[in-house]
This record gives C-alpha cells, sequence and structure tokens, in this order.
C-alpha cells in the first residue's frame, strides 16, 4: 500500500491512543466532615452483652456524593475529614499528600469553617491565621498548574423560635469570599445557597436532609441521634447538586467539562 496513504491512518491511530490513554482529570476535595466520604458501616459493641456488631451508617458527605454527577473525563479525590480546620488539615498532612497529588490542569475544591470558627475545639483557628490559610491554600494550587476553587461552609440547620434560619458561622464565610475576590479565584457560596434551602424547606422540612434517627431504630445510637450539622444521603446528594448548578451558572469551564 502506498506510504502516502498510510500516513493519515497512523495518525488517527496514534491521536486514538493518546487519547484513550489519558488519566481523567482530578478533582481533589479538601475540607471537613460535612464534605467527607463516610463509610457505608460502622461496628459497635453492646454496653450490656459485649457482643459486637455492625450496622448501616447513614451519614454522608456531599463529597461522597459528588462521583455521581461527574463524568469519565473527571475522577473525584476525596481528602475532607471529620473534625478537621483549615489549620490541622496542614498539621496532619494532609494537605501536603493533596498538593502531592495535583498534577496541572487538576481542580482542588476546599470547603472549611464549620471546625475553624469554634474557639472551643481543639481545631479553632483564629480568623487571620484562617485567611492566611485559605490565601496560601490557593497560591500552592495555582504553583502546580491546577484551579482552586473555593467554598465557604454548608449551613447548620439551626432556626430561631420564629423559623427562621440563623447563620452560625460568623465572620468566616466573609473570609473566604474576600479570598476568593482577592486571588480572583472562583467562590461557590455553599452557606448562601444551603441557607436558602433550608429556609424554602423550614422548621419540619428540613430535618429530613440531616442524619437524624429516632430512639431504638440503631444500635449505634440507642437513645436516638439528633444531628443538625451532617447529612444523610437525601441530604448530601441534595448539596452535592447544588455544588453542581452552581458550577454551571457561573461557567467554571475547568469543571462544567467534566459534569455528565
Amino acid at each position: 500500500m502506498n506510504s502516502k496513504l498510510l500516513l493519515p491512518v497512523f495518525l488517527l491511530l496514534s491521536v486514538s491512543l493518546i487519547s484513550s490513554s489519558r488519566e481523567p482529570v482530578k478533582i481533589l476535595m479538601a475540607g471537613d466532615s460535612t464534605m467527607a466520604d463516610k463509610p457505608l458501616f460502622k461496628s459497635g459493641r453492646d454496653t450490656l452483652t459485649g457482643e459486637a456488631f455492625e450496622e448501616i451508617n447513614h451519614e454522608r458527605g456531599w463529597g461522597q456524593l459528588l462521583p455521581e454527577l461527574i463524568s469519565e473525563k473527571g475522577k473525584v479525590v476525596n481528602y475532607a475529614r471529620n473534625g478537621r480546620s483549615t489549620r490541622t488539615f496542614v498539621e496532619e498532612g494532609l494537605w501536603t499528600e493533596l498538593i502531592n497529588n495535583t498534577a496541572p490542569g487538576d481542580i482542588v475544591v476546599l470547603q472549611f469553617g464549620h471546625n475553624d470558627e469554634v474557639i472551643t475545639k481543639k481545631s479553632y483557628t483564629n480568623p487571620v491565621q484562617f485567611r492566611l490559610n485559605f490565601v496560601a491554600f490557593v497560591n500552592e494550587v495555582k504553583a502546580k498548574g491546577a484551579y482552586p476553587v473555593l467554598c465557604t461552609a454548608v449551613a447548620r440547620r439551626k432556626f430561631d423560635e420564629n423559623g427562621k434560619l440563623v447563620p452560625t458561622h460568623g465572620d468566616y464565610p466573609d473570609i473566604i469570599r474576600s479570598v476568593a475576590t482577592q486571588e480572583k479565584v472562583p467562590l461557590v457560596d455553599m452557606e448562601k445557597i444551603t441557607s436558602a434551602w433550608l429556609q424554602q424547606a423550614g422548621v419540619e422540612g428540613s430535618k429530613v436532609f440531616f442524619h437524624k434517627l429516632p430512639p431504638g431504630v440503631s444500635r449505634l445510637h440507642p437513645d436516638g441521634l439528633d444531628d443538625n450539622t451532617h447529612f444523610n444521603e437525601k441530604g448530601a446528594k441534595e448539596v452535592a447538586a447544588f455544588f453542581i448548578e452552581e458550577v454551571k451558572k457561573q461557567q467554571i469551564k475547568e469543571l462544567t467539562c467534566l459534569i455528565k
């Protein structure tokens, strides 16, 4: 066969092989328990009999449900962990692990505040340091040739006696907003979005999105559980969908091309 005729065929095959071997773009998640992956089962031990048991765990982080909304072009890698603040995420080496695994073109989604803001927690980070940590995160991600996307903390389910949702994150969301403006990076205002969602659902309607259990249903929580911070699967799915909707709305092109 004529070599001139074969050349286009070889070029097409080469392009096809390169495309098929290309690794998915990583979406690396840095945050706290509201974003983290949760085990599907948890172990416990009966306090009376000493019997070990395992039960379904209904708690979910919204980052855990995000892969359902991402195409094969992207891959969610969730480094978010329970109880972490910007400070402890760094001190425990999680940030180093994440940034070492970040390649040019990857996306790093950052959501902190729940544990930074509580002065009585070991994870407490004062507002000045919180801001410095976010600025450092952004600059390190950019230095890797990757794209930072900042998120304010999701709202807690706390209503006053008149049925109005009460903000619980203090100045911390505003700090993230100001860093996003200063550093000219995308901001997904999860506090604003989830506050509107919970307010619309109302005091009773919003309960179905959270990790709540009546007494006597779970051996893990025999006295019941009234958690107004962490989501169940229904809530986590909603929040992950809100994140995706906002990414589309803002046309964050690095992410929109990875959505199903």
